[in-house]
């Protein structure tokens, strides 16, 4: 059954035999979702605001679309200009419940692969938990000069009153234009939203563009920086445990590193199954999963991206925080 269910993104690019069987479902999704709208418009269920400026950044369709990468981004961007910022998350992939605040001594399992990087990057406060009002609450009581949060993955958390939406697409847009399951759109498409940003290629007219591409060195575990020129002329081997692993191969191989084998794992995976077939090459990850997999392959290199949205993305967004930020 589990199978079969990673089988289905498959499906959703286009409308097919698998898309009019799972069609019912689809309404009972479309449903649920709709009277949930109704409730929160008739005040059955709350929105909460909290004492911060909130940033939320999210997709419409199921799996990673770029979001992690942009809120990294907006944060970074935040603290140049001189902001205390804080980030908000699930924690997806935890073996941990309740609230978690991310520190140095953090490991994946307790508050997830995407928060620790987060954390280990930007340098700022991080707070995982399920429900995102309690998540933000906490960060704030713990963390009082914040004043700006950054929601990673909360389009669809209504509870959590936001006064910026940023909304993320990658190549495959809203695929079949279907709801779950039948689709891959966690909520009809089109949607308002204060911003689009595309974080690979452009997949409809509206919306900002963005570029990613690999740094000029990897990383390892013991912090050394390795020039990625260094490393064209070995034997490699790959391994991914992220939602788009095609994009990341086809960046090493645009670079013409000497690939020996791939390993595509699920996203958020732990590497607890995972051997090398070639254990005499190096072996490359992305930097999200650099810190699961150190701990079992601590000669691994880590390959981070460089992502940017386009100018105009961030003159738009200049103008909308200005207009909206609360908090002074």
């Amino acid at each position: 059954m589990t199978h079969w269910l990673h089988q289905l993104p498959r499906y959703w690019r286009q409308s097919n035999a698998v898309t009019l069987a799972l069609w019912p479902l689809e309404i009972l999704y479309r449903i649920t979702l709709l009277l949930r709208q109704f409730l929160f418009e008739l005040g059955f269920l709350k929105q909460h605001r909290v004492n911060a400026t909130v940033v939320v950044v999210g997709n419409v369709v199921a799996g990673g679309g770029g979001k992690t990468p942009l809120t990294m981004a907006l944060v970074n961007r935040l603290v140049l200009q001189g902001f205390e910022v804080g980030v908000i998350s699930r924690g997806y992939g935890r073996h941990t419940v309740g609230l978690q605040i991310v520190t140095e001594h953090s490991r994946v399992g307790d508050v997830g692969d995407e928060p620790l990087l987060i954390f280990q990057k930007c340098h700022v406060p991080v707070v995982v938990g399920a429900n995102r009002v309690d998540a933000a609450n906490h960060l704030l009581k713990n963390f009082p000069d914040i004043k700006i949060l950054v929601c990673d993955d909360g389009l669809q958390h209504r509870a959590l009153q936001r006064d910026i939406e940023i909304c993320v697409m990658d190549a495959v847009g809203i695929g079949n234009g279907h709801l779950l399951p039948a689709g891959p759109l966690r909520e009809p498409w089109p949607r308002n939203t204060d911003l689009l940003l595309h974080t690979d290629t452009r997949s409809m007219a509206e919306g900002f563009e963005s570029t990613r591409q690999l740094a000029l060195e990897a990383m390892s575990s013991q912090g050394k920086n390795v020039p990625i020129s260094d490393l064209l002329n070995q034997p490699v081997e790959v391994v991914s445990g992220i939602a788009k692993p095609q994009n990341f191969l086809a960046m090493l191989r645009e670079q013409q590193f000497k690939i020996q084998a791939v390993t595509a794992l699920p996203d958020h995976d732990n590497f607890e199954n995972f051997r090398p077939q070639h254990p005499e090459c190096i072996l490359l990850c992305t930097e999200k999963d650099a810190a699961k997999l150190w701990t079992r392959f601590p000669l691994a290199l880590a390959i981070p991206l460089i992502f940017e949205p386009e100018n105009a993305f961030w003159l738009e967004f200049d103008l909308l925080f200005k207009a909206r930020h609360r908090y002074h």
